[in-house]
């Protein structure tokens, strides 16, 4: 009893409130050097460093992912084998976990079925209120939703009852909202069959011109083995019979050399291979084809709302399901506010508060029917953000991966409110980010670096803002960086003319870009400016467009098969050596047959994380041992794919390895910054900012005039805005233009010309509020980012 009195008194702490820090001890994932840190609990963490310094290695890949991979274990091994395996992190020890919440800016997956509604149940809720209060009733939530088909059927069903079989009569219907004429896509596809194939040819001749419908492979075998048409006829002799049978034939079964297949025309099937993805999600070849053969419209029967006629039909007063989700957010918020239904109170209570989420984190200018894919990552991160505000639970870690991505200074002040709101209600907030107003509020720093890639992976600091800030760390000595104003501008060489831009929330705006010069389109996020640039640039303007995107491949991929610069070094390595070029990829010839070139063997241990382990044949090189004994410039090609990019451009610039084209590729990794990377460092281990930069490398070769680069500083370092400056001045003092989509005062300062956009966002932007120097934006002030750019230059 003595001993019960003795621990509850408050000079003595309780051995459960002991637990206050999260241990990480020798972690060595990806780049980090047996890295060590205790990170405060219940406080709000920020963790800086260069790009590739080794930040997401530490707060994703270990924290995060072990936080993880023990809750799926607490699940039984039957729901284990739905959820993804996770292998445990290489650490030594990690101690304090709490449930880990990752909310990162991986982009919401590209399915042209997912909206912004469907994706934060905003939708979900709707359907309930207007099948509930809808006029006149049509039926079930699923009546309006546009995912679900109607469909009725009837037949005899056999049934055994009581060691009797009878046979009933059962019929069934389902009453779903989708549109019947585009499947609830919200939009028709027309074919223009002359970009299909040449009517001149026959099918054995070659007459299709769809990418992988081979005459030499199995299509082939299908069309001759199913009798429907003449192969030897030129397509533009075929009868009305032959023609519908090649283009639109339903699925069928038929018999080709033994073997039972299905024929199917060549529309049905183009729809249901091709055009069932989103055309962001595909092939580069297959996107083009889709985008030479294909074109889009509004559903002419829904309008493009994917909804039917009879969901469309049923009201809450005036407004339709349909006009509710193409509502601005937070006027759809105002609406729903003015409904007064106590008998579904409790359903408009958290559809007010999912709503009201949305504008509370500057989101209010989205619509619900906005297509998920089309959502910067900034905006993506921001979405899935909503379902945690207001959330009940606390002792939580919350992982954040540059949350003010694609946010106004304006903004970032409320993104700072939000984070410190998570933190007040007892959780654990970490935070990877570069900008200065983020940094300023954190109660701890871990500083990362000093370099990337191997040059970084150690900590160089650990403590409060203002320690970081008198410390000798890069990050410390560029925290206060100020851009100033530049004396002189540029004067443009031509004009890039807009005229009565409409697209999205655009009002008519006409606006000429200058060009020869640096200009920034800037304005709060969701006031235009991706639509103004992205979609409203005349298509014959010979623009380059360098945007967010993900980059796509697989752990094969490196930035040598990227940028293309594998090619010129298989061919001068064949050239020496006598033989073909395909010996020297891991993914050809030249693989190693024990791992088929992977240089490590995968092991799948289903509901446990799969075991890799490196290749004890090639020793991880990936390549055959005979491939290894040729040579150039006295290394094999392991040795050169395991070379830095800054060591790569000497060796293939000078002496018996000199191959300029090899080092043209090379030159432009180095101009980018990405020095520090292996050439055969795998793409699914590049952060976000490499990834940004490594597609700048790869387009400064393409021959356009004009570059138009979407917030390039995403990612990067406070020491590494000023080379990419010194980068953009150099493309345009080389004859291009440079059109920049920014929010970062540094860029906008370095800026020859600004054109600012808003107001506001939604119907409340759209419009020009500012156009000249940045010296006559300061001077203004007139605009929310002059004020704020006035004040980030002290002026």
């Amino acid at each position: 009893m003595s001993k019960a009195k003795k621990a509850d008194t408050p000079s003595e702490l309780h051995a459960a409130d002991s637990h206050d820090l999260i241990r990480v001890h020798g972690a060595r994932v990806n780049n980090l050097k047996d890295v060590s840190v205790e990170l405060p609990k219940r406080r709000l963490t920020v963790f800086t460093g260069v790009s590739g310094s080794g930040k997401s290695s530490l707060v994703f890949g270990t924290i995060a992912a072990e936080s993880q991979r023990m809750i799926n274990e607490t699940y039984s091994t039957f729901v284990q084998g739905f959820m993804p395996t996770l292998a445990r992190p290489d650490v030594d020890v990690l101690d304090g976990l709490t449930t880990a919440i990752i909310v990162d800016q991986e982009r919401m997956g590209a399915n042209v079925r997912s909206t912004v509604g469907t994706a934060t149940d905003a939708n979900a809720m709707l359907r309930i209120l207007f099948s509930r209060l809808g006029k006149p009733y049509i039926g079930s939530p699923q009546a309006f939703s546009f995912n679900v088909a109607s469909i009725s059927g009837a037949g005899a069903v056999t049934i055994e009852k009581g060691g009797t079989t009878t046979k009933e009569r059962r019929s069934f219907s389902i009453t779903g909202g989708m549109c019947p004429r585009c499947e609830g896509m919200g939009r028709v596809s027309d074919f223009d069959l002359s970009a299909m194939y040449d009517d001149s040819k026959s099918l054995n001749e070659g007459a299709l011109t769809i990418p992988g419908y081979s005459m030499e492979g199995w299509f082939g075998r299908i069309f001759a083995g199913s009798g429907f048409f003449d192969m030897d006829k030129p397509i533009r002799k075929y009868t009305k019979k032959e023609l519908h049978d090649l283009l639109h034939k339903e699925p069928t079964k038929i018999k080709v050399e033994g073997i039972n297949l299905t024929y199917e025309g060549l529309i049905p099937k183009i729809q249901k291979s091709m055009l069932s993805k989103d055309v962001e999600a595909m092939q580069p070849h297959i996107r083009a084809f889709v985008e030479r053969v294909i074109t889009f419209g509004t559903c002419p029967d829904c309008g493009g709302t994917r909804l039917s006629e009879a969901a469309r039909s049923s009201k809450i007063g005036e407004v339709s399901i349909a006009d509710a989700c193409a509502m601005q957010i937070s006027d759809l918020a105002a609406w729903v506010r003015g409904l007064n239904e106590p008998s579904v109170a409790p359903l408009l209570e958290k559809l007010q508060h999912t709503l009201d989420s949305f504008v509370e984190i500057g989101l209010g200018y989205l619509s619900l029917d906005r297509p998920a894919g089309t959502l910067s990552g900034g905006e993506a991160q921001r979405t899935k953000m909503i379902r945690h505000l207001g959330s009940s639970l606390t002792d939580v870690t919350y992982v954040f991966d540059e949350p003010t991505i694609g946010l106004h200074p304006h903004d970032i002040q409320r993104m700072n409110n939000l984070l410190l709101r998570l933190r007040d209600k007892g959780n654990t907030v970490l935070v990877v980010e570069h900008k200065p107003e983020a940094i300023a509020i954190a109660d701890h720093v871990v500083d990362l670096g000093p370099g990337a890639g191997t040059g970084g992976g150690t900590v160089c600091f650990e403590g409060t803002v203002d320690e970081l800030r008198a410390s000798d760390t890069l990050t410390g000595r560029h925290l206060d960086d100020r851009s100033k104003l530049k004396d002189k501008v540029r004067s443009s060489t031509g004009k890039l003319a807009i005229r009565g831009a409409k697209a999205n929330n655009l009002r008519d705006v006409d606006v000429d870009i200058p060009l020869g010069v640096l200009t920034v389109i800037t304005g709060v996020a969701g006031s235009g400016k991706s639509s103004l640039v992205h979609g409203s640039i005349p298509d014959d303007a010979g623009v380059v467009s360098i945007d967010q995107g993900a980059i796509r491949g697989s752990r094969r991929s490196n930035p040598a098969t990227y940028t293309g610069l594998l090619e010129p070094i298989r061919k001068a390595f064949a050239k020496a050596n006598g033989v073909k070029p395909a010996l020297f990829s891991a993914n050809s010839e030249g693989a190693c047959p024990t791992c088929n070139g992977a240089g490590v063997i995968y092991t799948d241990l289903a509901i446990m994380a799969g075991v890799a382990t490196v290749c004890e044949e090639c020793e991880g090189k990936r390549f055959d041992a005979s491939v290894l004994e040729y040579r150039f410039g006295g290394r094999d090609i392991s040795e050169v794919l395991a070379m830095s990019v800054t060591e790569a451009e000497q060796f293939f610039g000078a002496g018996d390895a000199r191959t300029p084209a090899a080092h043209a590729i090379l030159a432009r990794l180095v101009d980018v910054g990405l020095g520090y990377l292996s050439l055969g460092q795998p793409l699914t281990t590049l952060s976000g900012g490499e990834r940004q930069r490594l597609k700048l490398a790869t387009h400064m070769a393409e021959k356009g005039g004009v570059y138009v680069l979407d917030e390039p500083t995403t990612g990067l370092h406070l020491a590494d805005v000023e080379h990419l400056l010194s980068l953009l001045d150099r493309i345009v003092d080389s004859g291009k233009s440079v059109i920049v989509i920014e929010h970062h005062q540094a860029v906008m300062a370095h800026a020859d010309w600004i054109i600012d956009l808003g107001p506001g966002a939604g119907h409340d932007g759209g419009k020009i509020v500012f156009e000249g120097t940045p010296a006559d934006l300061v001077a203004a002030r007139s605009t929310l980012t002059g004020q704020h750019l006035a004040e980030y230059v002290a002026a």
